[in-house]
């Protein structure tokens, strides 16, 4: 089983690399990002709680998303031959509650793949990004208050990694099949 953290400030292009290791390795993707903002759309209480604190650039508070996890892990069959995490973890305390997750079924993170650019590229994406999709997110004012939460609370849990042997640092800009081979190189050892 290979689970997989992809890890780097939004914009760094998770998402897209996450479409590619789904395809090559055949792992059921989970992130939290979208899950809220299924949340969000549908208008659930976790919902509307998530979209107080994503309108404003914030992360959600840990027991929210850990508990939101720990009940797909637990109903999604399809998780148990492989994760990819996206934006989950964010924070220390995060990593170590999905490490006792993953313990507590009997596996573990097997490579954290962080994904590293240049800040001026990010706000690039971002706000191309929003352009296209709409996201309401992805503007000038929300992408510097979620780069500068990235930076305090964050950046740290890359330390964490490192100090476990997980974190594999990729050099996030180029074309995105450069990236990706980079990627798989890195994830050799893991299988």
């Amino acid at each position: 089983m290979l689970n997989i953290v992809i890890f780097g400030a939004p914009g760094s292009g998770k998402g897209t690399q996450s479409e590619k290791l789904i395809e090559k390795y055949g792992l059921y993707h989970i992130s939290t990002g979208d899950l809220l903002r299924k949340e969000i759309k549908a208008g659930s209480e976790l919902g509307k709680i998530a979209d107080s604190y994503i309108s404003k650039g914030q992360l959600l508070p840990d027991s929210l998303i850990i508990d939101l996890l720990a009940k797909l892990l637990d109903t999604t069959p399809e998780t148990r031959q492989g994760v990819i995490f996206d934006g989950f973890p964010r924070t220390i305390p995060q990593a170590e509650a999905l490490d006792t997750m993953l313990a507590e079924r009997g596996t573990a993170v097997s490579a954290v793949i962080g994904l590293e650019v240049d800040e001026a590229e990010l706000i690039d994406r971002l706000l191309k990004r929003g352009q296209v999709s709409g996201r309401s997110d992805d503007n000038l004012e929300t992408i510097k208050k979620r780069l500068d939460v990235y930076h305090t609370q964050t950046t740290p849990l890359r330390d964490y990694y490192v100090e476990n042997g997980k974190y594999k640092a990729i050099h996030g800009m180029g074309s995105v099949d450069t990236i990706f081979v980079s990627i798989t190189e890195a994830l050799a050892d893991c299988k």
